[in-house]
């Protein structure tokens, strides 16, 4: 009995006309054997979760560098949200759930320590500048475990293409690119108010008096417009007037939050650490080759350095940097 076969055939009989189905898939980097059990896409979905980027994604920062509260999201959390929101409009459009899930728990996997602000900082040391998509796309291609997890095209175009201006060859796709600023707008609301960086009257009125106050019915009537917007359609698209108040709320965001607000005072300090510490493997690169397993003989010094220092965790960079650069103190033994 090969039940992949019959999931496949499944596919066919109640997906919508638009989706992308697994025996469609344009395939993977280098041909394997396909399983017996499950699609290619749920075969991603498996790999991208049991994958060493995806574990240190806990100890990274999604907009608050080491809150001191144990609700605040990080990046894994934010990534965990983003999945279920793309997965409830996945099933809501019959679309494929799998393709959507493996790419919405692979978008992030790129990100570095301290979030944005470690992804500006890489973008300005880094010869040809640093994107965390274009990262996360480097994760699953060749980094993980030192030669990739050999992904579908479909979920690698997905994770490339999750953010920016290019568009999506499949409606999966598109799904997690709204469902990720979705899952943003709205968790990353909820940790400013729990840090005290806003109240919810400060918010955009408009937009607030419709959605509700809380982030539950935000989401949930954004959720609904989206996918009465976009049923039996060959594109995914919100309403004009919910569009407006999701971009009226990221505004908002990143003129109050995301620049300049006293929870971010401390990102200013983020690229002197970061400069130094690249500055620091460029000129001791056998110091690099002690702390990395997987380095790239075929890619420069520079690019091994940025792949490195973009694939830790916040405490590990702190204590990596805390071991280079900051003396210990000196005891006088008696």
């Amino acid at each position: 009995m090969n039940l992949r076969k019959q999931r496949e055939e499944l596919e066919k009989r109640i997906f919508s006309p638009f989706a992308r189905r697994s025996s469609e898939s344009k395939g993977r980097q280098k041909p394997e054997k396909e399983c017996s059990i499950r699609t290619l896409f749920q075969r991603d979905r498996d790999r991208i979760i049991h994958s060493k980027a995806f574990r240190r994604l806990k100890h990274k920062t999604q907009v608050f560098i080491s809150p001191e509260g144990d609700h605040y999201r990080t990046r894994l959390t934010h990534t965990l949200e983003v999945a279920q929101i793309a997965r409830t409009i996945a099933r809501a459009l019959r679309l494929n759930e799998d393709l959507t899930e493996a790419i919405a728990l692979g978008h992030d996997l790129g990100h570095t320590p301290f979030g944005h602000a470690g992804e500006r900082a890489l973008n300005k040391i880094f010869p040809g500048g640093f994107r965390h998509n274009e990262q996360s796309l480097r994760v699953v291609e060749a980094l993980e475990e030192g030669r990739g997890l050999n992904l579908t095209w479909e979920v690698r175009e997905g994770i490339l293409k999750h953010t920016g201006l290019e568009e999506l060859s499949t409606l999966e796709g598109q799904i997690v690119k709204i469902a990720d600023r979705i899952a943003y707008i709205n968790h990353d609301i909820d940790d400013a108010v729990r840090a005290g960086v806003l109240v919810v009257k400060e918010l955009p009125q408009e937009a607030i008096k419709d959605l509700g106050y809380s982030s539950s019915p935000r989401i949930d009537k954004m959720v609904r417009d989206l996918i009465e917007n976009s049923m039996d359609k060959k594109e995914i698209n919100m309403s004009p007037q919910m569009d407006r108040y999701l971009s009226s709320l990221r505004e908002f965001m990143f003129d109050n939050v995301y620049v300049g607000s006293a929870a971010k005072k401390e990102d200013r300090k983020i690229e002197g650490m970061f400069r130094q510490l690249y500055d620091y493997f460029l000129k001791n690169p056998r110091d690099l080759q002690a702390y990395s397993r997987y380095l790239h003989g075929e890619d420069s010094l520079e690019r091994n350095v940025c792949d490195y220092i973009a694939g830790m965790t916040d405490r590990y960079f702190i204590a990596l940097y805390q071991k280079l650069f900051i003396p210990n103190p000196w005891h006088l033994e008696l």
